[in-house]
């Protein structure tokens, strides 16, 4: 059992009951569950189930109806259903947020702080490749981590940008249908999963944290259309940065809380939380010692007013660094399309850094001026010399069926291949480029 801040405890045992308290703690002995969410861009649930070993003993998580649970000794990062994508493994309580928002067919959704990018990653698979992701993250370090999930996901409708929260107003005023708000936070939810995170914690954390949470719930609300959707989420169990800082914001705001429509999730009779039986009643905790997950808030909000009968029209002012793809700069990529992907559209193709991107349907070079743009759209390739060179993410981003040369490795020649090591084909391929696959993905 981790060694656990005498603060921490004590406001615990002021939320539970006594019993409660003690389960609290006894839940601290057990092992995390590990998890994975089936990427539903690439594979159904069922049949991602069928390819996985019996070692994983894959077991559905209650909420999240494209989750499973997995042995804790498994090692999901190493099994080619990973590279290929099939699914992220993501620690199961991670998973309600992201199920908590109701995505719509063709929404514009922001995912504020995206990084690593396990929500980011389910918003895209219930868009199922409609509409359009911005993902933000303002710490540098983890912006590249979140770019590598995403390419490796096959999403291909997604910006990604490298900023403070505050600066997204001016480009994208009430501009997203829906946004998802896991909140930098006190962490004291994965404190049974990472001792760093006790190590990190201090008894003013918490409240330190809420002041911060407070202002980026400022911000998204000049962010948020009239009638779109938000849900707010932290991993740590601290009224203030969870109830408290939901029942503030509905004083500040004109917001309804809404239901979130899952069952599955044991709830507690939390106690001493000053707030409204509106609020307690309608948000979601998820504790460890009633459900097989670590500590997790979830809360679901709508804006009031009346949603734009037409999509606003924002910046579409010219973007120097994104330019429009002319037919004549096309001209190597037509070539390479239609010998390889002849369905590839040609719509909203722009070269960006030397690369050929594609935006995403609901995003304008202009909106993205004056902001830290990681990655534009989806990378289709680069230029050379009297050639087109295509990108892994559009490789990651195709289906077998969309590509015309296909090579099928079997196991060995998988691991030579993703060691780099030279393949030695064992039946006769057609010269040129050439979309590597494993059981058809």
């Amino acid at each position: 059992m981790p060694d656990l801040p005498i603060e921490f405890k004590e406001e615990i045992k002021e939320i539970l009951s006594e019993e409660e308290y003690k389960e609290f703690l006894e839940s601290y002995q057990a092992v995390p569950r590990k998890g994975i969410r089936t990427n539903t861009l690439k594979i159904l649930p069922e049949n991602l189930k069928k390819n996985l070993p019996t070692s994983f003993e894959a077991e559905e998580i209650p909420w999240c109806e494209t989750g499973f649970y997995i042995d804790s000794e498994s090692r999901p990062g190493k099994r080619p259903e990973y590279y290929s994508g099939l699914y992220y493994p993501q620690e199961p309580s991670a998973m309600l947020p992201g199920e908590a928002l109701e995505v719509n067919e063709g929404d514009l959704i922001l995912d504020l702080c995206a990084a690593p990018g396990g929500k980011s990653t389910q918003l895209a698979a219930k868009l199922d490749k409609s509409g359009t992701l911005v993902l933000n993250e303002i710490i540098n370090s983890r912006v590249g981590i979140l770019a590598e999930n995403v390419e490796r996901m096959g999403i291909d409708n997604a910006v990604i940008l490298n900023e403070n929260p505050s600066k997204l107003v001016k480009n994208f005023k009430e501009s997203f249908d829906k946004i998802l708000v896991d909140a930098p936070c006190s962490g004291e939810g994965m404190f049974r999963k990472d001792n760093k995170v006790i190590s990190e914690w201090t008894p003013d954390r918490p409240e330190r944290c809420s002041l911060r949470q407070e202002k980026i719930l400022e911000t998204v609300d000049q962010l948020l259309k009239p009638g779109g959707e938000l849900v707010y989420s932290t991993c740590t169990f601290s009224p203030k940065e969870n109830e408290i800082v939901i029942s503030d914001f509905l004083e500040k705001f004109d917001y309804d809380l809404l239901e979130i429509p899952i069952n599955s999730i044991k709830q507690s009779l939390n106690k001493n939380i000053s707030v409204s039986e509106e609020v307690l009643e309608k948000t979601i905790r998820i504790w460890p010692h009633l459900n097989d997950g670590e500590g997790h808030f979830v809360a679901r909000l709508k804006k009031n007013g009346q949603p734009p009968k037409e999509k606003k029209s924002r910046n579409r002012n010219r973007n120097r660094n994104i330019q429009k793809a002319s037919r004549k700069t096309l001209k190597d990529f037509i070539k390479f399309r239609d010998e390889y992907i002849p369905d590839f559209s040609l719509e909203n193709l722009y070269i960006y850094k030397d690369k050929l991107i594609r935006l995403p349907e609901k995003i304008s070079p202009g909106d993205l001026n004056g902001l830290k743009v990681f990655s534009a759209g989806l990378e289709v390739g680069v230029f050379k010399k009297n050639r087109f060179e295509p990108s892994h993410s559009l490789a990651m981003s195709l289906n077998k069926k969309d590509f015309n040369n296909i090579y099928e490795l079997n196991e060995t020649e998988l691991w030579e291949y993703l060691k780099g090591m030279e393949i030695k084909p064992k039946e006769s391929v057609k010269k040129g480029w050439v979309l590597m696959c494993y059981e058809g993905y």
